[in-house]
């Protein structure tokens, strides 16, 4: 089944998806969200073992995110750099939280960069833009250096965070999202969607379809950090929650379909 799988996904046509039982089926569904701001976590990047580079899941996101640029739909990428780099928890001797979000946020411009030649790879204008100057390795960052970019069609990705210590890379997805006027942040993770509790550790923990703004905060659920969560309630801007390793996951999201959790 899992080869039988594989190839349909390289055989099929960019408008269909593998459903829950493993069948093709053909997407009937307009595009929903004409532009989309997806967060990616350094260690989706890393495969299961959350470090590095793994170059399997690596291209399969990259083949995903040219198959939605070709059908037309504008995406913005935000990643972080804990493949790399986790800031204090690393250990780093003498390094307090400011310097190890500075080495973290160097780690973010390595993944977006890594992210942007695989993406690259399949036919896609991609532009690398970073909150930090680097120039001479990546472009910097300006608001309407990347609605431009995106307008055009390209695949932008966006390296650095927010460009300061203290914030973290969902913060920085959040304030993407919103100087980019993205119709929905969706947030990859390693599970499906907000659960009652840590579905890893608690097995029998259910998957809420929807949730708003308000229930999250009167159930607790951890979503995303409190200042990137404000962000987005005050800006209006939905969240859907996803896992990234699931087939088509952000295909069917941008389309409207019912995966992972929907925060409004």
């Amino acid at each position: 089944m899992i080869l039988w799988q594989k190839l349909c996904h390289k055989l099929r046509a960019p408008n269909y998806v593998l459903d829950r039982f493993g069948r093709l089926s053909k997407m009937t569904n307009k595009i929903v969200y004409k532009r989309a701001l997806l967060k990616l976590s350094g260690e989706a990047l890393g495969g299961p073992a959350g470090q590095g580079y793994d170059t399997e899941v690596i291209n399969k996101m990259a083949t995903d995110i040219a198959i939605l640029s070709k059908l037309g739909v504008e995406l913005g990428i935000v990643v972080g750099g804990g493949n790399f780099f986790r800031g204090l928890a690393s250990g780093l001797p003498g390094c307090d939280r400011v310097g190890a979000d500075h080495i973290g946020m160097l780690a973010t411009v390595m993944n977006a960069l890594a992210i942007g030649h695989a993406i690259r790879g399949h036919g896609v204008n991609v532009s690398v833009l970073s909150s930090i100057p680097i120039d001479s390795l990546v472009e910097g960052f300006s608001a309407k250096k990347a609605r431009t970019r995106i307008s055009q069609g390209e695949v932008v990705v966006f390296g650095g965070g927010t460009g300061n210590p203290l914030f973290t890379t969902d913060s920085a997805a959040a304030l993407r999202a919103v100087e980019c006027d993205a119709d929905i942040l969706i947030k990859a993770t390693r599970v499906n969607g907000v659960y009652s509790a840590d579905p890893e550790k608690y097995p029998e923990a259910t998957r809420f379809q929807a949730l708003s703004f308000s229930e999250i905060i009167e159930k607790r659920l951890a979503v995303m950090d409190t200042t990137a969560f404000a962000m987005c309630e005050e800006s209006k801007m939905p969240i859907r929650v996803i896992d990234l390793a699931r087939e088509d996951s952000i295909k069917k999201v941008v389309f409207g379909l019912d995966e992972g959790t929907l925060i409004h």
